[in-house]
């Protein structure tokens, strides 16, 4: 191999031979790890004969691939790839995988990262939900994802759209860590409007990962697949806002399947996006209405460590809950405080319609200039309104 193929720092232990097999056509994450298991560790694999690796039972397409030095070859080119990219590989024998993934039934026998690799093992909650979630849904998990991230808690999600994106958000506001599991190639952002969110969570330490090769498109498939990395790494799944069929049913499914625990935001009962998570709640899952109430599950240990590393910051922002607080508003901020809603938009015409002739629409405008600065009331597309957190 020559010098310019030889993997990074970040790519340790046996990352060429892993590539390899994750390249070998016909073999998926669980064939990957019961071959090596079968002939004894990851380079035994490819010192086996065509005979030996027909006779372990894998397809034939996938023997050749690897008795030839093709699966080698494709893995060459990958690390290349991945080296420009400044991208660590890490394979399934490396110190750096997280523990937690090995843990799930079937983990990547690869990981491809862009940005700080040491975060993706760290204790963290996966955080997802609808891609088309209401102001309340996108409220709440913004909230809920800046009160973990500003306590310590990397934050898990997966850069989709909706509650994955605002979830991320959170993490970026509050100066925490937080990690995107791709459906594509590390490479290769969609949607491609979280372009800038991406360099905002590798700017503030966090990671964009994925099991799929460098330049891998946004298939459809590739997204219910890499549901289980979420929240295999994470220590639970909080879920907000999921329509009765979704993509974050099947990650809630893996959590369960994986052990870790799941969490769920309630949601008004005659909306199609609170059918997942009271579902879920009905179901067993933990309800949640602040930080508190994923903190307080937490392992004893995790949480130990996690307030010895704070403890030298200030005091937390406020937090998002369910039920808001009472506090000194101005007799027109407090009009207009009280017709907004936090899971329904209001427009500008509606408050102004309302509120006239007791209150003028200047006055108006200036009560929510006032409102929005004091991140009480947020402004949508369109001159919508809704309440904050």
């Amino acid at each position: 191999m020559t010098e310019a193929l030889l993997p990074s720092p970040q790519t340790a232990g046996h990352a060429l031979e892993w590539v390899a097999l994750a390249m070998t056509p016909g073999l998926g994450a669980t064939r990957c790890r019961h071959l090596v298991e079968r002939f004894g560790g990851i380079e035994a694999v490819f010192h086996a004969s065509l005979t030996e690796l027909e006779a372990s039972g894998i397809q034939a397409v996938s023997a050749q691939s690897l008795a030839t030095g093709r699966s080698l070859e494709l893995a060459r080119e990958e690390l290349l790839r991945a080296t420009e990219l400044k991208a660590g590989v890490i394979g399934f024998d490396d110190p750096a995988y997280p523990e937690q993934l090995k843990q799930i039934y079937d983990p990547p026998p690869v990981l491809y990262v862009r940005g700080n690799v040491e975060v993706i093992a760290q204790a963290g909650i996966a955080l997802v939900g609808t891609r088309h979630p209401t102001p309340y849904g996108l409220g709440m998990a913004e909230r809920l994802a800046c009160d973990l991230a500003a306590r310590g808690l990397v934050i898990f999600s997966g850069l989709a759209r909706g509650v994955d994106s605002a979830s991320h958000r959170g993490a970026v506001a509050a100066k925490g860590k937080t990690v995107a599991v791709l459906g594509t190639g590390v490479d290769v952002i969609y949607p491609k409007e979280n372009s800038r969110l991406a360099e905002q969570i590798l700017g503030f330490g966090g990671s964009l990962v994925s099991e799929f090769p460098i330049s891998t498109f946004a298939a459809p498939q590739n997204f219910p697949i890499r549901n289980r990395i979420i929240s295999g790494l994470s220590a639970g799944v909080l879920v907000v806002e999921a329509a009765e069929y979704s993509g974050t049913r099947i990650t809630a499914r893996c959590a369960l399947e994986q052990g870790r625990d799941v969490f769920a935001v309630p949601g008004n009962v005659t909306n199609k996006n609170s059918w997942g998570p009271n579902t879920l709640i009905k179901q067993g899952a933990k309800l949640v209405a602040t930080w508190e109430d994923v903190w307080e599950e937490l392992d004893t240990d995790v949480r130990l460590k996690l307030e010895a590393k704070t403890a030298h910051e200030s005091p937390s922002p406020q937090t998002a809950s369910l039920f808001g607080e009472q506090e000194e508003l101005s007799p027109h901020e407090r009009k207009i405080f009280a017709l907004l809603k936090a899971d329904e938009a209001t427009h500008i015409d509606d408050i102004v319609e309302r509120l006239q002739p007791e209150v003028s629409s200047s006055e108006i405008f200036a009560a929510l200039f006032e409102l929005e600065l004091a991140g009480k009331v947020r402004q949508l597309p369109g001159k919508n309104f809704v309440k904050s957190f």
